[in-house]
C-alpha cells in the first residue's frame, strides 16, 4: 500500500506574471521588477503527486534564461524530480501575463514558449515505459511539436498505466482534433462542469439541452455527459468533473459518486484542480473506490485553494492531517 509509484506530469512549466505583488500567490521575481508564481497544470500535478509520497517527475522544457534558472531553483526544495527538464537554447521559459479589466483577471498566454517544443528524448521514453500514471493536458498540445511528443509518450506507457487527460481549455489554444485524440489515449478525463458541454461538442457529441443552456449543469446532466463519453471512448475508465465549491462527480461504467465539497476560505484557486487530479491518481493506484477518490480530491484541492500559489508550502503536520482525514472519513 505504501510503495511509491512513478507518476509523470508532461507539458507546461511556466510563470504567472502579475502586475504587482498584491495577488496572494505572487512573489517578487529575483532580478526583475515583476511579481510571479510558478505553475503550469502538469507541473502542479507532479508536485502534489510527489507530496503524496510518489516518485513524481516533471517532463517539460524551459529556456536558457533567468526565468528558467529561477524555475529550477523554485522546484529544488519540492519533492519532485526536475532532472528531466529540457533546456531550449532558442525559446524563452513560458510566461502568462495577468492583467485586470473591471476588477477581473485577464490572462495572456505567450506564444513560442520553450514548452511548445518538447522533444521526444530516449530518457523520457524510458520513463514513460515504466510509468504508473501520467497526466497531460490540452494547452501544451497547441503546437504540433509538443503535441506529437506528448501523444507519443502517453502511447508508450504500459497498459496498466493511469493516463489522465486534464482538460484545460484556453481560447484559442484547443481544437476538436486535440480533444478527441487525447480522449482516445486517456483512461481518466478530468474537467470542470463549465467545460463539460464544450468537451462533448468538441468530441462530436452534442450536449443535451439542459447542459448546453446552463452555466452550472446539474448532477443528472453531468452524469449523462460522462456516460456518453464513456460510451464513445473505449479506453476511458473514469470521468471526473469538478464543480468548485459544490464538490465533484466521479463516474465509471459501473457506478457514480457525488461529493459535496470541503468548505474552505478560498485564497487562490489556481492549482486546486491539479491537486484534485494528483490525489485521485494517488489513491486510484492503491485500489481505492470512488468515495475515497472523491474525498481525497476535494480535501487536497480545497487545501490548495485555501493557500497562496499553485505550489504552496506543505508542513508535515498539515500533510499528515489531510491524509488521516481522507482515510478516516471516506
Amino acid at each position: 500500500m505504501n510503495k511509491p509509484h512513478l507518476i509523470l506530469g508532461v507539458g507546461e512549466l511556466l510563470w504567472d506574471i502579475w502586475p504587482d505583488s498584491s495577488h496572494p500567490g505572487a512573489n517578487p521575481i529575483e532580478g526583475t521588477s515583476s511579481a510571479g508564481s510558478l505553475g503550469g497544470a502538469p507541473s502542479n500535478f507532479a508536485v502534489m503527486a510527489g507530496r503524496l509520497g510518489n516518485h513524481a517527475a516533471i517532463l517539460s522544457r524551459i529556456g536558457r534564461d533567468e526565468l528558467g534558472r529561477l524555475a529550477v531553483d523554485g522546484l529544488d526544495p519540492m519533492p519532485v524530480d526536475a532532472s528531466m527538464l529540457q533546456i531550449d537554447p532558442v525559446h524563452e521559459t513560458g510566461r502568462v501575463t495577468v492583467g485586470f479589466e473591471n476588477g477581473e483577471p485577464r490572462y495572456t498566454i505567450h506564444k513560442e514558449a520553450a514548452w511548445d517544443y518538447l522533444e521526444l528524448s530516449d530518457e523520457w521514453v524510458k520513463l514513460a515505459e515504466r510509468a504508473d500514471a501520467i497526466c497531460f493536458g490540452s494547452l501544451a498540445q497547441r503546437r504540433p511539436e509538443s503535441r506529437q511528443t506528448i501523444q507519443t509518450l502517453v502511447a508508450q506507457t504500459p497498459a496498466s498505466c493511469i493516463r489522465i487527460f486534464d482538460v484545460n481549455l484556453r481560447t484559442p489554444f484547443y481544437s476538436g482534433e486535440v480533444i478527441q485524440e487525447s480522449l482516445e489515449l486517456a483512461t481518466v478525463v478530468k474537467m470542470n462542469a463549465e467545460e463539460t458541454p464544450l468537451v462533448l461538442g468538441l468530441s462530436g457529441l452534442a450536449p443535451d439541452e439542459a447542459t448546453q443552456q446552463s452555466r452550472a449543469p446539474g448532477v443528472e446532466s453531468l452524469r449523462s455527459s460522462a456516460d456518453r463519453l464513456l460510451d464513445e471512448f473505449p479506453a476511458l475508465e473514469l470521468v471526473a468533473i469538478t464543480r468548485g465549491s459544490r464538490g465533484s462527480l466521479l463516474v465509471n461504467r459501473a457506478e457514480w459518486h457525488e461529493h459535496p465539497g470541503i468548505p474552505v476560505k478560498v485564497v487562490d484557486p489556481v492549482g486546486a484542480g491539479d491537486a484534485f487530479a494528483a490525489a485521485i491518481a494517488h489513491y486510484q493506484l492503491r485500489g481505492a473506490g470512488l468515495a475515497t477518490l472523491n474525498e481525497a480530491g476535494n480535501r487536497w484541492g480545497g487545501w490548495v485553494a485555501s493557500q497562496p500559489g499553485a505550489m504552496p508550502a506543505l508542513p508535515d503536520t498539515v500533510r499528515d492531517a489531510l491524509v488521516a482525514a481522507t482515510e478516516t472519513t471516506s
